[in-house]
């Protein structure tokens, strides 16, 4: 008998669902309208649970799994799991840590150019055909924001903000950091306050993991951050009181936001959709082939290794 899999999430690669089918009898929760009908037919069997870093698994439906061994979870976020209530039962709690970074932190930068150098606006410009019906060529586009040599904070010089910082660095960019505490092994200045950071910074990047912080970017940090500073945000939507950030743009008290993350996704703040100095994308930092790809076998390995007694890579209830 194959163990059996509740899958809470879907997955993109054709090439892991396959080999997911494959070796295991997988039940799709996810596509089911009666989720709890579901579960009273399939829960007593599941031996592993396979869900996205967004979707999470609640404490009630692993209450419900009598037999679960291991949750693998398809992201690096697990705070939509209950990490306690597993530990407590035994459960094993995966992550695909390390699988995202390059992605992400080439996402935060290109945010950060694309608001800098007006690319979403320049591109609806020439799409909507107003470049040759212009008087004066691109008289209606205001001058951009050059990138290279700005000074660049990251709250957060985990794996994501060392990746930022190489990048930003190869730009020409000075790199201050904040973090819990000062890095020893990485060469940028640390700035233990984040309004302090916010206010040496023409860019303050978002890239802490954060799971327990919550609006720490409000109106303080952007103002330190002022009307020539921009906002970029791949880690955490609920890391920036977005009440705060919508108030700053509107009245010109920083110059722009990149965001790939929000508070109540896919929920974003309506304000946001008419201003041409933001930057949206809807949470897909990790969204390339390769990307999910290495995360979708790390997801298949975490499985592998917890039903063989063994503990996976990225196990986070260790």
């Amino acid at each position: 008998m194959k163990p059996e899999i509740l899958q809470l999430s879907p997955i993109l690669i054709a090439s892991v669902r396959e080999k997911l089918a494959a070796t295991y009898t997988v039940r799709p929760y996810y596509e089911q309208a009666d989720k709890a009908a579901y579960l009273r037919e399939h829960g007593a069997n599941i031996r592993g649970v396979v869900t996205g870093g967004h979707t999470g698994i609640t404490r009630e439906v692993m209450a419900q799994l009598p037999k679960l061994e291991v949750v693998a979870v398809n992201g690096v976020g697990t705070d939509a799991v209950d990490l306690a209530y597993a530990r407590d039962r035994g459960i094993v709690v995966s992550a695909t840590i390390g699988a995202l970074t390059e992605d992400v932190a080439d996402l935060a930068i290109g945010l950060l150019i694309a608001n800098c150098r007006g690319l979403c606006t320049a591109d609806r410009f020439v799409r909507a055909d107003l470049w040759h019906q212009s008087k004066t060529p691109l008289a209606p586009i205001p001058l951009a924001r050059q990138f290279s040599g700005m000074r660049i904070g990251i709250v957060g010089m985990g794996r994501v903000g060392r990746a930022v910082a190489v990048r930003a660095a190869a730009f020409g960019c000075p790199i201050s950091y904040t973090d819990l505490q000062a890095m020893a092994d990485v060469p940028y200045s640390f700035v233990a306050d984040l309004v302090e950071l916010a206010r040496q910074s023409d860019a303050l990047i978002l890239a802490a993991a954060a799971d327990k912080a919550e609006g720490i970017i409000d109106a303080k940090v952007l103002d330190a951050l002022g009307d020539q500073g921009y906002l970029i945000n791949v880690a955490r939507g609920r890391l920036v009181n977005e009440p705060d950030l919508v108030a700053a743009l509107q009245q010109g008290r920083i110059a722009g936001a990149g965001l790939d993350v929000f508070v109540d996704e896919p929920r974003v703040p309506e304000a946001l959709y008419s201003m041409e100095n933001v930057v949206l994308q809807p949470h897909r930092a990790s969204a390339t082939e390769q990307t999910r790809t290495r995360m979708g076998e790390m997801v298949l390995a975490s499985l592998a290794a917890a039903f063989a007694g063994q503990q996976p890579v990225g196990c986070v209830t260790a």
